[in-house]
């Protein structure tokens, strides 16, 4: 973790594996949509409306992902001090957003021929929800406080305060009664989805993860040279 510490480090790492990752996003992405697209069958009672889940679910992993990685970038920056941990946390919160948006559309757009409504406030979508609030809250706090170093503080407490919404969304559906269907991947008893309709979404959910990696990988770099710019500027204005 030291390691990377250094920004000009960072960034020769950062520069060099980029193109691979997204290459492998591409790559993905491409097999993860054919096998969505046209070699998983249809379900059985939700015909063809079940191909939104290799949209919605890894958007929805993701979601939690981002948010974790948040949150560890910012326990990292407040134990640590690594120049580098709020940078990431930063950068991330845009990129988690969008898959949160994403996992909020898709899930009332596959929710609605399902359950007869575009919306219903039950415990996983309503604390989804509240997830996307975090994610719009915490990158106000960047938004509104000029000064980086006392932002960097205020946003690492929402961003480890809102965690505890992170095992909520996970586990809501075994704690409350809901419409939402339990976990049917990620199981002790193992995965209850058949071969053929798992693998593309497995695929997906990994494409989903090399895009994120390589949209992260960008902001950083963007961010740590704006960051580059704001010091020249302040030096600048120092000297006169």
């Amino acid at each position: 973790m030291q390691f990377l510490a250094n920004p000009t480090r960072f960034l020769r790492i950062a520069n060099a594996v980029l193109p691979y990752v997204w290459a492998i996003t591409v790559a993905l992405f491409a097999v993860g949509l054919y096998g969505a697209l046209v070699t998983a069958p249809p379900d059985y009672q939700q015909g063809e409306t079940v191909r939104i889940m290799y949209v919605h679910v890894p958007a929805a992993w993701m979601a939690l992902f981002v948010y974790t990685v948040m949150a560890l970038a910012s326990a990292v920056a407040a134990i640590f001090r690594h120049p580098l941990a709020d940078v990431a946390a930063k950068t991330a919160a845009p990129i988690g957003a969008v898959f949160c948006f994403l996992s909020l559309a898709t899930g009332s757009l596959w929710g609605k021929p399902m359950w007869g409504a575009w919306w219903v406030w039950d415990a996983r979508l309503t604390s989804m929800f509240v997830l996307m609030l975090l994610y719009i809250g915490y990158m106000a706090i960047w938004a509104a406080i000029e000064e980086p170093h006392r932002a960097a503080m205020v946003a690492r407490v929402v961003a480890l305060v809102g965690f505890i919404n992170i095992p909520i969304v996970k586990f809501s559906v075994d704690w409350w009664n809901s419409l939402h269907q339990p976990a049917s991947v990620f199981r002790m008893d193992g995965p209850t989805i058949a071969g053929p309709m798992l693998w593309p979404l497995l695929v997906m959910g990994l494409a989903y993860t090399f895009l994120f990696l390589a949209l992260h990988l960008t902001a950083m770099r963007a961010e740590i040279a704006a960051r580059k710019i704001r010091q020249i500027h302040i030096a600048e204005i120092g000297e006169r």
